[in-house]
């Protein structure tokens, strides 16, 4: 049994989806980040950067943080979603890197300055949504000639999707993206990417192009103003 420690975020929701994906059992944890909970003494033993998500796997005994670690922990342990060696191994991890140190950072910055704080710092604005296009083209470019983001679904696509269901926080239209689109709604249709999305509690129904801008986000408890409060 694994314990999951996790919000409705895309970082949390990579994991969800994982655990989904691979059929294991596990038992939700979740952490209010906009009550601050991550910064509670219990869960920093757990996490000492005071993010989520995180989990324990009590069967193997190991403890993890950091969502790109837990995908290949899950993998690894599983044998899913992830190729045993070679150049394929090496492609998912390269694009899950990616994430990790582009994507993710880069739209969290969009969300906290066009969603939450949008007229305080046109320049921060201007920025994080030229960035975010940036990424976007670069995504669209390597789906343009893959049905997944590195060949084969893998924990890289599982990475990268919950990060781009946030696509109306960051002022993009999927129309403009058709390969991302395409891959996006693949994806969606998913029953694990479903039910993972919906974890720790049921929000709102996964955001699709086409849906009225942010009908389906207004109500989420996401992270608020604080920058990187997962």
């Amino acid at each position: 049994m694994i314990d999951l420690y996790t919000w409705s975020t895309p970082n949390g929701r990579k994991v969800s989806i994982m655990l989904e994906e691979c059929g294991l059992d596990y038992t939700v944890y979740p952490v209010d980040i906009r009550n601050r909970e991550q910064h509670r003494p219990a869960f920093v033993q757990i996490s000492p950067n005071s993010k989520i998500p995180a989990i324990i796997d009590r069967e193997a005994g190991v403890s993890l943080m950091e969502s790109g670690a837990i995908l290949l922990y899950l993998a690894e342990k599983t044998g899913k979603l992830l190729p045993p060696s070679g150049p394929a191994r090496l492609r998912v991890i390269e694009w899950l890197m990616w994430q990790m140190g582009g994507l993710g950072p880069m739209l969290g910055q969009a969300h906290h300055f066009l969603h939450f704080n949008p007229g305080r710092a046109a320049y921060a604005e201007e920025r994080y949504h030229g960035e975010a296009a940036r990424l976007y083209r670069v995504l669209d470019g390597q789906l343009r000639d893959h049905e997944f983001v590195a060949g084969e679904y893998s924990i890289a696509d599982v990475s990268i999707w919950p990060w781009i269901s946030r696509f109306e926080w960051q002022r993009i239209d999927l129309a403009d993206f058709p390969n991302v689109r395409r891959w996006y709604e693949t994806l969606a249709a998913r029953p694990a990417v479903q039910k993972g999305y919906d974890v720790p509690e049921k929000t709102n129904p996964v955001p699709m192009p086409g849906d009225r801008p942010g009908l389906s986000l207004v109500a989420e408890p996401e992270s608020g103003p604080e920058i990187g409060a997962e």
